[in-house]
């Protein structure tokens, strides 16, 4: 097992990421999906934890094949599909328990991911008193304006340093940014990644974690940048936006859509303590060095850069 910890600063408040998060989650995997591809929803509803208190739990079923990587693919089957289930009890999250992100067809490969927010620069220590931490792990600072992404998910309207928010005035972000920006906050993400396969343990995790990195790049650059079309909405708004998309997304994948409850309180159900998740993002195509790639293949356009649905998302644009 492989462990991590990413600390990610947004020029934010963590209340104001609470919406922002939810927001970006569903636009991004509306923008991701296509006929037979994408995030279906499986499950949205209440939950109560007996520690955490009442939250959120979600299941979701990624469907992968086309946007793996060509080496991925020549030795996945062609129905493929990651499982994910979360647990939001914001401002501390769970996405997974050691057997529930899962690969379809790999029962060895598994993610545990413990996220928490707080309002300062990432400078807590020891946030996370957890008893999978065996000894020192890496802890990496991500920089959502300077740290680079992979060259196919840049977007310019999407960088940090050149956007400026019309309704809250912050950015662009220069050097030093987190040093001297007010409000600040940080997502701290203590991820560990499984693979139990003799010989292929330590790359194929490391590559893992490298996804993962890029993942959660991309996922806080587009909660910001995306600022002026959440910046407003109250956690009811947010949620029908959440429960529209994912219908629209779970048809947009040819499947029928289950029927989704948001509300955020309810009778308790069976616990479980584990955050959401960042946004899933295709896989790199760049195959791990143990590895050789095939022939290069064309790839697909990018998914369009605004949504026209659903009607909600107009409404806050035009406020």
């Amino acid at each position: 097992m492989l462990i991590k910890e990413y600390r990610i600063c947004m020029p934010l408040t963590t209340e104001e990421y609470r919406v922002g998060q939810l927001y970006t989650i569903s636009k991004h995997s509306h923008q991701e999906s296509e006929k037979g591809e994408g995030v279906e929803v499986v499950k949205n509803e209440p939950h109560e934890d007996p520690v955490h208190g009442p939250g959120q739990f979600t299941e979701k079923r990624v469907h992968l094949s086309s946007k793996l990587p060509s080496w991925a693919r020549a030795v996945t089957p062609r129905i493929f599909y990651i499982t994910e289930k979360a647990w939001n009890y914001y401002p501390y999250t769970i996405t997974a328990d050691s057997h529930s992100l899962q690969c379809s067809f790999l029962p060895k490969f598994s993610i545990y991911i413990e996220t928490k927010y707080e309002d300062n620069c990432g400078d807590s220590e020891n946030i996370f008193h957890s008893d999978k931490i065996l000894g020192d792990h890496e802890v990496s600072f991500l920089d959502i304006a300077f740290d680079e992404i992979p060259e196919r998910y840049y977007r310019s309207l999407e960088d940090p340093r050149f956007f400026s928010s019309a309704k809250t005035g912050r950015g662009p972000l220069r050097e030093g940014w987190r040093q001297h920006t007010t409000p600040i906050m940080c997502s701290y993400k203590l991820v560990s990644v499984k693979f139990e396969v003799w010989g292929l343990q330590t790359r194929v995790e490391q590559f893992v974690h490298k996804v993962i990195r890029d993942i959660l790049l991309i996922g806080h650059r587009q909660a910001f940048a995306w600022v002026d079309e959440w910046c407003g909405m109250t956690m009811e708004e947010v949620r029908r936006y959440e429960q529209e998309t994912q219908e629209a997304t779970n048809e947009l994948i040819g499947l029928v859509a289950p029927a989704i409850s948001v509300s955020e309180v309810g009778q308790p159900k069976a616990t479980h303590s584990a955050p959401a998740s960042a946004p899933s993002t295709p896989l790199s195509d760049e195959a791990p060095e143990f590895l050789a790639p095939p022939k290069t293949r064309p790839r697909k356009k990018s998914a369009p850069e605004t949504l026209t649905l659903p009607s909600l998302r107009e409404r806050a644009g035009a406020e």
